[in-house]
């Protein structure tokens, strides 16, 4: 059996060494994406997709933007475990605090996990790509017991 993730970025640069990492795991494929929605070609024999990620640069406010455009395209089903946000630059000074709680919120709201990693690193990228892959284990069905879905318990100090 094959897994796939759906990384999305509207900055390729961490998104390409994340996949490079990812690919070493036997059985899991990577495709990448700017955005969503996907092409609509091939659209009739596109495998199905595991686990959505959605890469969200601090420093960026587009990318933030780009990353709540783009989920309106996914199908709801996706919001029961299948989808991750992961975070990048958040220990950056000139990160404005509020933008770090608004992906807190986004991700509490959806009832995904939120990951924050260096991107700067390799061993940032191959931590990553672990935790990714510990998700997506979970998403596709592989961890018995367990579920894909987050809830934060604190979640009304984001409010």
């Amino acid at each position: 059996m094959c897994f796939l993730v759906q990384l999305v970025k509207n900055e390729e640069q961490f998104q390409q060494k994340l996949a490079d990492t990812v690919l070493q795991e036997k059985n899991v494929n990577v495709r990448l994406a700017r955005s969503l929605p996907l092409p609509m070609e091939n659209d009739e024999s596109r495998p199905r997709i595991d686990l959505v990620v959605f890469i969200i640069h601090l420093t960026s406010e587009l990318s933030f933007q780009s990353a709540e455009t783009s989920l309106k395209y996914l199908d709801p089903g996706y919001f029961q475990g299948k989808v991750c946000f992961l975070v990048t630059n958040a220990r950056n000074v000139s990160v404005p605090p509020e933008r770090l709680v608004s992906v807190r919120k986004l991700a509490a709201s959806l009832h995904c996990p939120l990951l924050c990693t260096e991107d700067q690193t390799t061993e940032g990228v191959t931590t990553a790509a672990h935790r990714l892959l510990a998700i997506l284990k979970v998403a596709a069905g592989l961890v018995p017991m367990a579920t894909g879905l987050y809830s934060d318990i604190d979640q009304q100090k984001f409010e």
